[in-house]
């Protein structure tokens, strides 16, 4: 089959976006350039904070990321995907202004658990994420028990993803987070959602080592199968 062209709806922010790009890329069989399938990313920083938006009514993001959308489906993306699981909260909303499949990360991570017969999950990510309700939503009607950090624990992750990833702080200090980890596994956490796409990268910048579920990997994967690839 033709492969088709992925479009990412990018800039939420700029290292998440290259980490869906980079899995996309290794997660391919691929023995050649021409194997892989064409990818198309508008990193729009322009898109305004989707947890201020849903938290503090703040500006909405729709417009920029209808925009981004609309911009990829007319240069000839045939799927979309967007590495911001708190944008996932205005999905339907961007969906009606184009033609294309926007895949929905956070469908495809409780397929995931549920695939893997996971129970009980911890979830991180931003409070804007959290307050939605949109893993909520989907993993209750799964079966899927959730442990939220309880607002101390948000305080300490909302801090990690804007004063250390998305500030670009590699010296960051993880000593909290990691303490915050550990008490959600306590409590009964078999893996951990990393529910900001940020979260999968601080793993990385910071060496954190605990049993996860990365939404953008899986979103990785996905992509790869609905655009006709082979995954590894």
């Amino acid at each position: 089959m033709n492969k088709k062209t992925i479009g990412i709806i990018g800039g939420m922010g700029p290292l998440a976006t290259v980490d869906l790009f980079r899995k996309i890329v290794e997660n391919t069989k691929a023995n050649t350039d021409q194997e892989h399938n064409k990818i198309l990313i508008d990193n729009n920083t322009n898109i305004p904070d989707r947890t201020e938006a849903i938290v503090n009514d703040g500006k909405s993001p729709v417009p920029q990321l209808t925009k981004s959308a609309v911009t990829l489906w007319a240069m000839g993306a045939e799927i979309l995907v967007m590495p911001c699981n708190t944008a996932h909260y205005f999905l339907s909303e961007v969906q009606k202004n184009v033609e294309i499949p926007i895949l929905n990360m956070i469908e495809i991570t409780g397929e995931h658990l549920l695939k893997n017969g996971i129970k009980t999950v911890g979830l991180l990510a931003t409070k804007g994420t959290i307050n939605s309700k949109i893993y909520q939503d989907v993993l209750l009607k799964m079966g899927i028990n959730i442990i939220e950090p309880n607002k101390e624990e948000q305080s300490v992750i909302t801090d990690l993803i804007y004063h250390g990833v998305k500030a670009g702080n590699y010296d960051y200090d993880v000593t909290k987070v990691n303490e915050v980890m550990a008490s959600m596994v306590e409590r009964g956490a078999e893996t951990l959602i990393l529910g900001c796409t940020e979260l999968p990268v601080a793993m990385n910048m910071y060496h954190i080592d605990f049993k996860v579920c990365d939404p953008t990997l899986e979103l990785a994967r996905e992509a790869i199968k609905k655009a006709n690839g082979e995954c590894k």
